[in-house]
């Protein structure tokens, strides 16, 4: 059994797209993670060295969106993705990553990417 740990709403500007206006002028996007992690002995111990730093976490992510430009979210999901599982305690992730004000030529609130990985 796993617990669950979530960054919901991460904000960080970047510059993807396959759009040149895209990679030139950017755009807010927005991230949330859902790591499957045991917590039962961070509990025990109150120690903060025995689970995910969810700070260092939320860095970690928003270095990545504003980092090198992708053509596509997906990549940029897989990405996200990869560096949640460098912590060998995360089982699985689920990354979820919303492209409000995506180039689409009909109104819409989110464009969103889900994705789900797991370790090994």
């Amino acid at each position: 059994m796993t617990d669950r740990i979530e960054l919901v709403g991460l904000r960080a500007r970047g510059f993807h797209g396959v759009l040149e206006h895209e990679r030139r002028d950017g755009q807010d996007f927005v991230i949330d993670v859902g790591l499957d992690v045991e917590t039962a002995s961070a509990a025990a111990s109150d120690d903060l060295a025995q689970t995910v730093d969810y700070g260092a976490l939320a860095e970690s992510v928003a270095a990545v969106v504003s980092g090198e430009p992708v053509d596509l979210i997906e990549t940029l999901a897989q990405r996200i993705a990869d560096v949640c599982l460098r912590d060998a305690r995360v089982q699985a992730v689920d990354v979820a990553v919303h492209k409000p004000s995506a180039p689409v030529t009909v109104p819409v609130e989110d464009v969103v990417v889900r994705i789900r990985r797991t370790a090994g």
